[in-house]
């Protein structure tokens, strides 16, 4: 909102009166929104914005542009941008119309143009955005991202916010591998089981992660071990020599949280919390 002030003259035969001075204020028609449907963020992730352009005046606003900044911070003497612009991803809705979709260049940053917002009315932008290698991940840590809204008919910009912090939960992924490939009858044999954790917080407690697997063929002597140290039958592990069926206890694995590095160009490096569980049998 602005203020303006008004002073009157008065002369006559020479002499000079004032009025006394009036204060107005010009308040601005066009508010403005901004929301994130994704609560938090991850590495890689997508994000849906929503812009929303209320217009309370009686004349309709055009050739409106909205300037998104994606998310650009700065470390050092340095910005990054943690957001990029999923192409094609825009629409945009007038008075909760789907309309054409707006104008969009991310060349430098991210604007929609050409954009009207109608009197007594609302249009609203839709678009997606992935958390790229400039995202930070760490515990924490968020992306606030900041849309300025200017045009010919709006006095000043107008600017709205949205902050989404990143995910702070347990990622977990399992990769499973067999030594050797080739076995003869009656030999041995060893899986190995890789647990990967890419997120922020470890993956532990009771019962924490649970890993279970049917082997065939069924494995005889079994024996396990997990990070190297050996696990106990009935208090590491249970096995169903009959079945095949084998399961760790629950609070036995652990998988620490990642750790993360932001390198001298900007990027983050991930480096994964991990658990190994090794099982060892003969067949038959």
């Amino acid at each position: 909102m602005a203020t303006f002030k008004n002073q009157a003259a008065l002369s006559y035969n020479g002499a000079t009166t004032v009025s006394n001075t009036v204060t107005g204020e010009i308040t601005g028609v066009l508010t403005a929104a901004k929301n994130s449907l994704a609560d938090s963020y991850f590495a890689n992730s997508r994000l849906t914005y929503i812009i929303s352009l209320i217009n309370s005046g009686d004349a309709a606003l055009t050739d409106v542009t909205v300037t998104d900044d994606l998310g650009e911070f700065e470390l050092g003497d340095a910005s990054f941008t943690p957001l990029s612009y999923v192409e094609g991803s825009a629409a945009c809705f007038v008075d909760g119309v789907l309309s054409a979709p707006p104008a969009v260049s991310a060349a430098d940053g991210l604007i929609f143009s050409g954009l009207t917002v109608p009197a007594n009315g609302n249009t609203l932008i839709v678009y997606e955005a992935e958390a790229n290698g400039y995202a930070p991940l760490d515990a924490g840590s968020c992306i606030t991202n900041t849309a300025n809204v200017t045009g010919a008919r709006i006095g000043s910009a107008v600017t709205a916010s949205e902050t989404v912090p990143a995910m702070s939960e347990a990622m977990l992924s399992i990769a499973k591998s067999l030594s050797p490939l080739s076995v003869n009858e009656n030999g041995s044999l060893t899986y190995t089981f890789v647990i990967e954790n890419t997120g922020s917080a470890p993956a532990e407690g009771d019962p924490g992660p649970v890993l279970s697997d049917t082997f065939d063929p069924v494995l005889t002597e079994l024996t396990a071990t997990l990070n190297g140290a050996a696990l106990n039958e009935g208090e590491g592990y249970t096995y169903d020599e009959a079945t095949g069926e084998f399961e760790t206890m629950p609070g036995v694995l652990s998988i620490p949280a990642a750790s993360y590095a932001r390198g001298s160009d900007g990027s983050v490096t991930v480096t994964p919390g991990k658990a190994v569980l090794t099982v060892s049998g003969k067949l038959g």
